[in-house]
């Protein structure tokens, strides 16, 4: 999922000699709303694929981020894009290990994270990420550049270098902050599903989408 932030900032901060002839994957590349692709293909990367759970638009291969590593194996790719996916991802740690371990040393991953959004559950919503977050994500990595939008519905961007001598950061006990629950966590359990704060979020998302189909049914009608 995209919008139009998402697409300067990639254009501003991905090169052509970053891309240019060289292995792309995107993590979660199904096109809901937009997609980067389109800007990635532009600088002429050798191949490109998209990834997702499941077939849709810009999907190439269905796998699910947490199976990258056994899918396509150690240091294959130059450059690992993810846009707006990995709030969806209940065991992100284990897709942002897989990220990592399919990124070739001195390739970049571009990762795009969601700080403040409300909770949207299509299909699921888990996990907010912050500036301090990625830093300590992205210790092992080289941070080239680290962003966050102003406003209410902030995005948290960043490019990040594998570096030659890479050592990878135990993130297993870290604690991110979970939608789910409403405070950090290290992992969500089955019981926090069935609690009466998940229960009154799916309600009210379940509530704008139908108002939102309601509302797109009313404007369509003619006249």
């Amino acid at each position: 999922m995209c919008n139009i932030n998402t697409f300067q900032w990639v254009a501003r901060h991905v090169t052509l000699e970053e891309v240019r002839g060289k292995k792309v994957l995107e993590v979660g590349s199904c096109d809901v709303n937009g997609s980067v692709r389109a800007v990635i293909e532009m600088l002429q990367p050798a191949e490109y694929i998209g990834i997702d759970i499941e077939r849709g638009p810009g999907v190439d291969r269905v796998c699910r981020a947490e199976d990258l590593e056994k899918v396509f194996g150690n240091n294959v790719f130059d450059v690992v894009i993810s846009t707006c996916v990995l709030e969806h991802v209940r065991y992100w740690k284990q897709a942002l290990l897989n990220m990592k371990r399919v990124c070739k040393p001195g390739g970049i991953i571009i990762m795009i994270v969601p700080h403040t959004w409300a909770y949207h559950g299509h299909p699921s919503d888990y996990w907010r990420y912050s500036l301090e977050d990625i830093k300590h994500i992205f210790s092992d990595f080289d941070i080239m550049q680290l962003d966050e939008d102003s406003g209410m519905k902030r995005l948290v961007y960043v490019k990040a270098k594998k570096p030659d001598d890479f050592q990878e950061q135990r993130i297993e006990d870290y604690q991110l902050y979970s939608v789910i629950t409403g405070r950090r966590e290290r992992e969500l359990v089955p019981h926090d599903f069935k609690k009466l704060r998940y229960r009154l979020l799916v309600l009210k998302s379940n509530l704008v989408i139908f108002l939102l189909k309601v509302g797109g049914k009313i404007f369509s009608r003619p006249n």
